[in-house]
């Protein structure tokens, strides 16, 4: 690859983790914000993370470069999306529903006809 195609190609690689990494950002501010995870799919956490782990035998193969970083940010975003789905698969609506008020058996004894 000549020079300035190799640098056309970093430049290409810094922008397009700039874009991913600015992508994602929403969607972790939310979650971490909201503890709200339900309408993620734990088989497609596991797997993700499952992929990244393989991935990073490839990544770490190639020339340190913006790819590291793209891959670095992604593998650390999907174990945070697993872990935050791990702890908090209640979903914020069940744990704000106030429970059943507990009436004491001598007040429901009273009431009865």
């Amino acid at each position: 690859m000549t020079g300035a195609l190799r640098e056309a190609a970093v430049v290409a690689g810094v922008i397009s983790t700039v874009l991913f990494v600015v992508s994602q950002l929403p969607m972790l501010v939310k979650a971490a914000r909201t503890r709200d995870l339900s309408s993620y799919s734990v088989g497609n956490l596991v797997v993700a993370n499952a992929g990244n782990v393989v991935h990073t035998l490839y990544v770490v193969s190639l020339p340190v470069g913006p790819i590291w970083l793209l891959h670095g940010f992604y593998l650390g975003t999907t174990a945070l999306m697993l872990c935050w789905w791990v702890l908090y698969r209640e979903s914020p609506h069940e744990a704000s529903k106030p429970e059943a008020e507990a009436v004491p058996a001598y007040q429901s004894a009273a009431h009865s006809p």
